[in-house]
């Protein structure tokens, strides 16, 4: 490929991901990055922020930045590790379970759009091709 085909491929990668977060986000009334996080939590119960930082792949200093907004909110705890001072420990609360449930039952619905543009196949094909991409 030659690097115009590559710009091209790119930026319409970052356009589709600007368009499908900010539909995502308007929707369900969560960014997608808290959004995951949330349900990273949810899945793993108590984790360290670093293990957060490292599934999500995003840097410390926006972890950080997004916990003290879900913190702020009441939807997650932090607290430091006794043993290792330097690690903190991240809990997510029950209010926020059940807005994720809430949130859930409310957007399937609504969020069906995206199911009709990609069939399931597609769907497949792209996870497949985006995370060759991130690989």
């Amino acid at each position: 490929m030659e690097i115009r085909e590559i710009s091209k491929l790119f930026y319409k990668i970052k356009i589709s991901n600007q368009e499908t977060t900010s539909f995502f986000e308007k929707e369900t009334g969560f960014s997608l990055t808290r959004f995951e996080m949330m349900l990273f939590l949810k899945e793993n119960d108590k984790c360290l922020q670093s293990q957060i930082q490292s599934e999500l792949k995003i840097d410390r200093s926006a972890v950080t930045r997004h916990l003290k907004i879900l913190e702020e909110k009441n939807y997650v705890t932090r607290e430091r590790n006794e043993v290792n001072n330097r690690e903190i420990f991240v809990r997510i609360t029950e209010k926020a379970k059940t807005e994720l449930n809430s949130c859930e039952k409310k957007n399937n619905a609504m969020l069906q759009p995206l199911n009709i543009s990609l069939n399931t196949e597609e769907a497949e094909q792209l996870s497949y091709l985006l995370n060759k991409l991130i690989n």
